[in-house]
């Protein structure tokens, strides 16, 4: 693996602006959701993790709820137009709650509605982010280039949530939303800034009848794509509840305070960023890894619930963190290198749709779990969830579905 081949997407001027944007917006993201769960565990409610996990219910559900729409939005409008829309409105959003928050006038049903409003703009945003980058540096560098997405992403993962936990104990938590919504105008920058006559631009899809559903129909005739949406489904929907996880053994288990809470979220992080820049210096992605990225995950669950200590704890998100990523990636790259470019959007919306739009049944369960039976419990769904994607995985290999790219 050579450095220049794990970061060759970098030599586009445009994915360059683009990443840069990017970073920045991404670091206030995690500060808010670091923050806004800190808000609800130990401000607005008495350390219950079930209203941790209806917040991410209302966050995640609209990615599911909207899906035909979102889809349909990716492969018809043009998408940068669309980001601007998407990234405005969830800057906007995150200043209103910092302002709530900071006056003191905030309610337990102000973050339900704004987790919801904020998902609904996230549904439109996210698919139509993934595949936005091929037009930024062509289908040759689209592997790279979702990884490198990846490894920004987790950077700002290790980064937000310490900033954000400094900044909760030393200025209050409203302060952390307002960076947030402020950051959003780095990415807006970077939209306006991008060369257009260096774009790959696609010819949009043609508006027909029944165009909202045929991505269900393509993905229906495709076994390949329909076991990973099925592995996907296990690990989204019950294992990658990392705020009710973390958040609950840091709290309940270790008694860490906020400074201590944000340090295991960014120590997820570090593990997170080894798995997307393995993923960027691969040629191409396999299904193999999918396997690979499941049974790591699945160990690493199985060792934090296991874990005696904060450290080991630690230790154990990092591993998380590594298998989290090199599944998530693989399953990224692999659905949009094995789709046809103008199904591309309603594919990669139904991938969206279902890595999160499961967390409405996953988290509150998970959150459940977490109150009534104890955090290592509910870090052993996750590892079950892994356990069960690992089988997906074997079996569709057996199937010999895997297909040289």
């Amino acid at each position: 693996m050579s450095l220049l081949g794990t970061f060759r997407s970098l030599s586009s001027v445009n994915y360059r602006i683009w990443a840069a944007g990017a970073l920045v917006s991404n670091i206030g993201t995690w500060m808010q959701r670091t923050a806004q769960d800190w808000l609800v565990l130990t401000q607005l409610t008495a350390h219950n993790a079930s209203a941790v996990g209806i917040v991410m219910a209302l966050q995640f559900g609209p990615q599911l709820l909207l899906l035909p729409w979102t889809g349909f939005a990716a492969d018809h409008f043009d998408q940068r137009k669309l980001l601007v829309v998407t990234q405005a409105t969830m800057g906007v959003l995150a200043l209103m709650l910092g302002v709530l928050t900071l006056t003191g006038f905030v309610q337990l049903w102000h973050v339900y509605m704004f987790a919801f409003l904020s998902g609904c703009a996230s549904a439109f945003d996210a698919p139509v982010r993934q595949i936005f980058v091929a037009e930024l540096v062509g289908e040759k560098d689209l592997s790279n280039a979702i990884a490198l997405n990846s490894t920004s992403f987790n950077m700002a993962r290790m980064i937000g949530p310490a900033v954000a936990g400094v900044t909760i104990a030393s200025v209050g938590t409203g302060w952390a939303f307002l960076l947030n919504g402020s950051s959003f105008f780095a990415v807006l920058a970077s939209l306006f800034f991008l060369r257009v006559s260096h774009q790959h631009l696609k010819v949009r899809a043609p508006r027909t009848k029944g165009s909202l559903s045929a991505g269900l129909r393509y993905v229906w005739t495709r076994p390949d794509l329909k076991a990973i949406l099925l592995m996907l489904f296990l690990i989204g929907t019950f294992g990658m509840n990392f705020p009710i996880f973390i958040s609950t053994m840091a709290v309940s288990v270790f008694h860490a305070d906020a400074r201590g809470y944000g340090l295991l979220t960014s120590t997820l992080a570090i593990g997170t960023i080894a798995g997307a820049l393995i993923a960027a210096g691969r040629e191409r992605p396999q299904f193999k890894s999918l396997l690979t990225g499941a049974a790591v995950f699945g160990c690493g669950c199985t060792l934090a619930a296991w874990a005696p200590n904060y450290g080991v704890f630690a230790i154990a998100l990092v591993i998380i963190g590594v298998g989290a990523m090199t599944f998530s990636n693989t399953t990224n790259s692999l659905m949009q290198l094995r789709t046809e470019p103008a199904m591309r959007g309603r594919v990669i919306a139904l991938r969206v749709g279902v890595a999160l739009g499961g967390t409405p049944i996953g988290a509150p369960i998970v959150g459940w779990v977490a109150d009534h039976l104890g955090p290592r419990w509910a870090l052993m769904v996750g590892a079950l969830a892994g356990l069960l994607a690992v089988g997906v995985a074997i079996y569709t290999l057996r199937r010999q579905l895997d297909r040289p790219e």
